[in-house]
């Protein structure tokens, strides 16, 4: 049965806390083996000093930006699709100005899978328990309305299962099922963690059997831009297209 909670008593982070040790605290006696806990981004980057001054959000997000996808202006502003240097294809590149001091910005942890796996290993010796962890961030999706947190670091537990080669309920082979269980995992925690609670982890219970030392990191959900059908916005493909015509008839 999935279940999932979210740990209170965790305190405002600040850079060089001991964030695994902070969890650790807030979960004594709470934990189960095979248990996965989601544990917002936010709270890893100010632990791991990600916090910068920034007078300028904009500039921040061309700092940390790879490739500008889609950009729309609007009246207060541009937004700005764009693939940040995780490979993680979203708003703002993931620059964060929200809970954070005037005049800073707070980016996304430098590799979030390694984070992951110094808390998954803090807390394992600790309890002596097997556990996940998934560090977590909020996205929008395309050609839907809302955000949803998703998975985009990990340790310890599989984020793309693979059900290529097995049937259904019919005896049909499948052949392209590759549920992204990271991000329901994500998702689901979010649900419990909200975003202005002060509750950055949550524990999800009863998805054991995804534990997995050897897994790899969240990376793995990274779609590579020269694979996606849709690597463009529409007013950038239109563009591109017009110049390689004109290109092409010159």
């Amino acid at each position: 049965m999935l279940s999932v909670f979210a740990l209170d008593g965790i305190a405002e982070i600040v850079s060089g806390d001991d964030l695994a040790s902070i969890i650790g605290d807030a979960a004594e006696g709470r934990l189960q083996d095979g248990d996965i806990l989601a544990v917002t981004s936010k709270v890893v980057s100010k632990a791991e000093g990600r916090m910068i001054s920034a007078l300028d959000r904009e500039q921040a997000i061309t700092d940390e930006t790879v490739r500008v996808v889609a950009t729309r202006a609007y009246p207060g502003g541009v937004t700005r699709i764009v693939e940040n240097r995780l490979g993680v294809v979203g708003a703002a590149a993931g620059v964060d100005a929200s809970n954070t001091p005037h005049g800073t910005v707070l980016l996304l942890p430098v590799d979030p899978d390694a984070s992951a796996r110094v808390i998954r290993s803090v807390l394992s010796a600790r309890f002596g328990l097997r556990l996940g962890v998934i560090i977590t961030d909020t996205l929008g999706r395309a050609w839907r309305e809302g955000q949803t947190d998703v998975a985009i670091g990990a340790s310890g537990v599989v984020v793309l299962e693979d059900l290529r080669g097995s049937t259904d309920a019919q005896g049909r082979s499948l052949e392209v099922t590759l549920p992204a269980v990271g991000d329901e995992i994500a998702a689901a925690a979010d649900l419990v963690k909200r975003k202005a609670s002060g509750l950055p982890v949550a524990v999800v219970r009863g998805m054991g059997h995804l534990l997995d030392e050897a897994a790899p990191g969240a990376r793995v959900l990274v779609r590579p831009s020269e694979k996606d059908m849709f690597r463009l916005g529409t007013d950038e493909a239109w563009h591109q297209g017009f110049d390689a015509g004109r290109a092409a008839r010159d």
